[in-house]
């Protein structure tokens, strides 16, 4: 089970950090991604962490502003985002998978969401 946290509101320019806690697995055997889904799009990639944490890679359109981490000791997942613009304004999902990658349907488990919302 993935429960995602860390949302909310937050003004232009401000941080926040998410979170996603897994229970019943075992964390350090699935690479982890973040992905978001804004009102009327398409769910879209945001970053993912290999099973270690030594591999990570972020979408464009975060790059530079977003840094993902898990500690393994936790079972815990962040994603760290600085500098947010209004167009970051979607609910996030975390993922768990076997493998890395940038495509949603390759995740096995999914988070039930957290809604990070960005004023201007």
């Amino acid at each position: 089970q993935l429960q995602a946290s860390g949302g909310g509101l937050v003004q232009a320019g401000g941080s926040l950090r998410l979170s996603c806690s897994v229970s019943g697995r075992s964390f350090s055997s699935y690479a982890m991604g973040w992905f978001r889904q804004a009102p009327g799009k398409e769910r879209e990639f945001v970053s993912y962490i290999s099973r270690s944490g030594g591999m990570t890679y972020y979408a464009d359109s975060v790059k530079g502003r977003c840094t993902i981490s898990r500690d393994n000791a936790k079972n815990t997942v962040y994603l760290q985002m600085n500098s947010l613009k209004p167009e970051d304004t979607a609910v996030y999902y975390c993922a768990g998978g076997s493998v890395v990658t940038t495509t949603d349907r390759r995740y096995d488990y999914w988070g039930q969401g957290t809604q990070v919302t960005v004023s201007s």
